[in-house]
């Protein structure tokens, strides 16, 4: 099982998740393999891929006894991590409906186990002992890197928000509505800037989660005679990742997401009103702050939606079943429906499909290889949106009536 060491007794270098067996103690290997290939790997992604190996170990340690995949990787035991390896892939491979996640699975598990034993051969002294190792490996290779898990193909279609769910949830989050689910006051406003910056910047859930209190700033641009806001999408320049208290660490997805994008002024200032009025004064920098004064988690930002969609009219919650087959507003729909409407504009005035794409790359910090900017071009033709949105995307009126009088 995954656990969280992010005590203050343990050194900052050592604080992360890893693996331990069902008497607590850690998985030796999988320690190992954490501490020589996760560098560059976030957070969340370096613990998905340990509920993977989670698995792998837990099949070995039914199948030959505990730790026995630790055992057969330390004696270089091919024919055992061989039967270990075959076995997993038929476990997973029988299951009725097997999707791309148990492609995933089956894949890091081969990988934790074929880079291993590269580290562990290349270790040995006796060049006999290495030229053995190297043939095991070989086979491993061949007869497994060669295997992957069938599954049904579907077509993945990308859709952004329908019309009335999007007016639905400007309507019910202005911190002033009368419809507007939360109680609180700082609970609204904490909301609404979510929302905000979900949808009108396209950040991650992730991404929104890290964002220090002084996220937005500010310079006067001479050429324009304008001031001008952007946004610095990085983790916190004041915190220590390993002094987060969130039990899901928070997390920048990939390099190309650490990014500096432009904010409308109405934006900026609905952040700075909901960082000086209504944060409040906790210990840490980060900008969404809970009722407990310790920074937002996942959970609970995921949990608000879910609140938030329970609260909408019928109808428009028919809508939107029928239109996405979904019935829960996500915070990565947002980020779906900015892209969405992103796009649109940018064809709009003028732009060509491929340069449109590149800009939409950098703004939403998509990597150069990634595949989701052409994705978006296909939901982009759909115009249910048009009564919603105009060309000045972020001038909406609801902003200016969510703004208290003299901010």
């Amino acid at each position: 099982m995954v656990r969280q060491l992010f005590h203050a007794t343990v050194p900052t270098a050592l604080r992360g998740p890893m693996l331990v067996d069902e008497l607590g103690m850690p998985r030796y290997w999988s320690a190992v393999w954490s501490a020589v290939s996760t560098s560059q790997l976030a957070d969340s992604t370096h613990e998905k891929k340990l509920r993977f190996i989670d698995q792998l170990y837990r099949h070995a340690d039914g199948l030959h006894g505990r730790n026995s995949l630790d055992n057969a990787l330390a004696a270089l035991d091919d024919l055992a991590l061989a039967e270990i390896l075959e076995s997993w892939f038929v476990a997973i491979r029988n299951q009725a409906n097997a999707t791309g996640t148990d492609e995933k699975r089956w894949q890091t598990g081969l990988s934790f186990v074929t880079s291993l034993v590269t580290w562990l051969s290349t270790s040995q002294s006796s060049h006999d002992r290495l030229k053995r190792i190297e043939q095991r490996l070989h086979r491993l290779h061949t007869l497994y890197s060669q295997l992957h898990v069938r599954r049904v193909k579907s077509v993945e279609v990308i859709r952004s928000l329908p019309a009335s769910t999007v007016e639905t949830l400007y309507g019910m989050l202005d911190p002033t509505s009368a419809q507007n689910p939360f109680a609180r006051e700082k609970t609204r406003w904490r909301v609404f800037v979510s929302f905000v910056l979900m949808l009108h910047q396209g950040l991650r859930r992730g991404e929104i989660l890290l964002l220090s209190a002084d996220a937005v700033k500010s310079a006067f641009d001479a050429g324009q005679q304008r001031t001008r806001y952007w946004l610095n999408v990085r983790h916190s320049p004041y915190e220590d990742a390993g002094s987060d208290p969130r039990y899901s660490k928070p997390s920048i997805k990939t390099v190309d997401s650490i990014r500096q994008i432009p904010v409308s002024e109405l934006t900026a200032k609905l952040v700075q009103t909901y960082a000086e009025n209504y944060r409040g004064r906790p210990d840490h920098s980060f900008l969404l702050n809970s009722q407990a004064n310790t920074p937002l988690s996942t959970e609970a930002l995921t949990k608000v939606f879910v609140q938030i969609s329970t609260a909408m009219p019928p109808d428009v919650r028919k809508e939107l079943s029928d239109r996405t087959g979904k019935t829960v507003v996500s915070p990565h729909d947002l980020r779906h429906t900015s892209a969405v409407l992103r796009l649109h504009q940018l064809i709009a005035q003028g732009d060509q499909m491929d340069e449109a794409l590149q800009k939409l790359r950098t703004f939403f910090g998509w990597a150069k290889q990634s595949t989701m900017p052409s994705r978006y071009a296909r939901a982009v033709f759909e115009d249910r949106l048009a009564n919603v949105w105009n060309d000045a995307f972020d001038e909406r009126d609801n902003l200016l009536r969510a703004l208290p009088k003299g901010h």
